[in-house]
């Protein structure tokens, strides 16, 4: 099977266009929303399969960051994509507003009690990236801090690394007319209602200005080790194949292995 995370990588030090990227792009997909479903499946019985090999080993470890605009599909990637995986070695972790014990602390007080541990995928549905985010474009700190925090995320994201972590960035990129269906289609379904919040037509005003921060921190913290990747996400059956993609090849990558029995295991019987 192709490997086809380099469609979607930011390269180290690249600043993205983010309002060239096609967000209804279907690249690479083996097909239509059909033809694509037969490999999505396959992706899926391979990661699970990938993911029991990585739990069983206990070494190593992933974490998965996802990041979208409002809408942009994260609970929905972390459904479909996870679906068929042993919940018991996969952790979601998501950082909303900062309690006053976090606000005490440095930003990344928080985040780094919740990375995987051995065997395990984390996932941060949002995460320390929220500090240059919205963080910045709300002017909740001031230019001199977050502009640091690039740094900070870079050594500390490094850090998992070398500690055994693989670190995968997700960036669900969507259009903004396509976030205006999703938001309506919330509107007009009472069972899904209760997503929208009047502070989301507070956040989508400031379209732009999110744009521009989301380009900056991909810029600024997509390393060789670390990469971010773009994800077009209009359409969500493609969204869905394209993340599948790259977790299953990062784990091949990794090539997780079943550790080695005890000698004669094979040859007791049980009474």
């Amino acid at each position: 099977m192709s490997d086809h995370r380099h469609r979607w990588i930011v390269e180290p030090g690249h600043r993205p266009d983010l309002s060239k990227v096609d967000t209804g792009s279907t690249a690479g997909a083996p097909g239509d929303k059909q033809g694509t479903k037969p490999a999505s499946e396959k992706l899926l019985t391979d990661l699970a399969d990938l993911q029991l090999r990585l739990w069983a080993e206990h070494q190593r470890s992933v974490l998965f960051v996802l990041q979208a605009m409002d809408a942009g599909g994260k609970d929905g990637t972390i459904r479909k994509v996870f679906t068929g995986v042993n919940p018991q070695g996969v952790r979601v972790a998501s950082f909303k507003a900062p309690s006053t014990v976090e606000r005490e602390h440095d930003f990344l007080w928080r985040v780094h009690s919740q990375v995987p541990g051995h065997g395990e995928i984390g996932v941060f549905n949002r995460s320390h990236y929220e500090d240059v985010l919205i963080a910045r474009v709300d002017e909740i700190v001031p230019a001199e801090v977050w502009k640091r925090r690039y740094r900070h995320i870079r050594n500390f994201e490094q850090n998992l690394t070398d500690a055994g972590t693989t670190v995968v960035k997700v960036f669900l990129h969507i259009s903004k007319e396509e976030q205006k269906k999703r938001f309506q289609a919330r509107l007009d379904d009472k069972t899904k209602r209760w997503k929208f919040s009047a502070g989301d037509l507070a956040v989508r005003a400031k379209w732009d200005a999110y744009q521009e921060a989301f380009a900056d921190a991909l810029e600024k913290t997509s390393t060789a080790d670390e990469p971010w990747y773009i994800v077009p996400a209009d359409r969500k059956w493609y969204r869905d194949w394209a993340v599948l993609n790259i977790l299953v090849e990062t784990l091949r990558s990794m090539d997780p292995e079943y550790p080695a029995e005890e000698p004669g295991l094979a040859h007791i019987v049980i009474e």
